[in-house]
């Protein structure tokens, strides 16, 4: 898929360097026409970067600069929410913790994961709490999260931060332009939907829970009454290219699925949903099982002819 994250490494380049962005660009396409356009244009922005000294890791970023792979991430944001800290057990048998913030700057939002003790022990203790403003360095990007490790640090920050983004930030893009880790918003066509299938959830937290045996055990409640649920994959085609996508059951409600266990029902409300035109909000992570992107569905909108005329028209379109 083409380099979603181009117009951002360019933003980067011009901004260490401080060469204008269109000399930026003319560099790219001369590398790019230099190799007989063997690379793609973030591949030679990146061999700019590189040639002009620019660190595209290290330095102090906005939280909407951030890139997928990401190494060295160092941001100043304010804590929006903190999720309970959650107790695991590895493979090995060793035990763990882990624990999701959302931090937020002026111009987006990510989602943080600690997995350090040392780290999580300032939740804990309650040293680092809801609206505190931090700095983190040295964290990595994965797809979409910021995790910090062992040799990353989470302290709080003598900076002042003032209104912040609270909402999801989602751009909306051609199936063609997006990237792993990509949070967007897809004007597609469903051209393929697949059965759905049911998956069992915690009824406290709505969270998987597994079967052990006659009971079924929730990891964050341990032994639980399960409460079935459905998802569904579909193929997404917007004119530019297809995707594969998933939905869970509260957006599958969103499509007029009202039943999923009855075949002849499931059949008809399956049959009326292809090609049907509809806004997909969501994210771009790796399906493991098909090792290729999906793009998860968080929110499903019906498209209104008129608002997109009046837009438009206001656009000069």
């Amino acid at each position: 898929m083409e380099d979603g994250n181009y117009e951002k490494l360019v933003h980067l380049i011009s901004k260490s360097s401080s060469l204008p962005r269109d000399e930026i660009e003319k560099k790219v396409v001369a590398k790019r026409e230099r190799i007989s356009g063997l690379i793609s244009k973030e591949g030679a922005a990146q061999i700019i970067a590189a040639e002009l000294g620019v660190s595209l890791d290290g330095g102090k970023l906005k939280i909407d600069e951030l890139l997928s792979g990401m190494k060295k991430v160092n941001v100043v944001g304010k804590i929006l929410n903190i999720s309970p800290v959650r107790s695991f057990t590895t493979k090995n048998g060793k035990e763990g913790k882990v624990v999701n913030l959302i931090v937020a700057d002026e111009t987006s939002n990510v989602k943080v994961v600690l997995w350090d003790l040392n780290h999580i022990v300032k939740i804990e203790k309650n040293e680092i709490s809801h609206e505190s403003v931090v700095e983190i360095t040295n964290g990595m990007m994965r797809e979409n999260e910021l995790h910090l490790g062992n040799f990353s640090e989470i302290k709080l920050s003598g900076e002042e931060i003032g209104e912040v983004k609270t909402a999801r930030v989602v751009k909306e893009k051609k199936i063609s332009e997006l990237n792993m880790g990509d949070n967007a918003k897809l004007r597609a066509f469903i051209v393929q939907a697949f059965e759905p299938k049911p998956f069992n959830v915690c009824k406290e937290c709505r969270k998987k829970a597994v079967q052990e045996g006659d009971y079924f055990t929730c990891a964050e409640h341990g032994k639980t009454i399960p409460e079935k649920r459905f998802l569904m994959n579909f193929v997404l085609d917007d004119g530019t290219g297809t995707i594969r996508a998933v939905a869970f059951h509260e957006n599958l409600k969103n499509l007029g699925f009202a039943d999923f266990e009855n075949p002849e029902i499931l059949a008809r409300q399956r049959e009326q949903i292809l090609g049907k035109e509809m806004f997909f909000s969501g994210n771009v992570r790796m399906n493991k099982f098909f090792n290729n992107q999906e793009f998860s569905i968080n929110a499903i909108e019906g498209i209104n002819i008129d608002e997109l005329i009046a837009v438009a028209g206001k656009n000069g379109i």
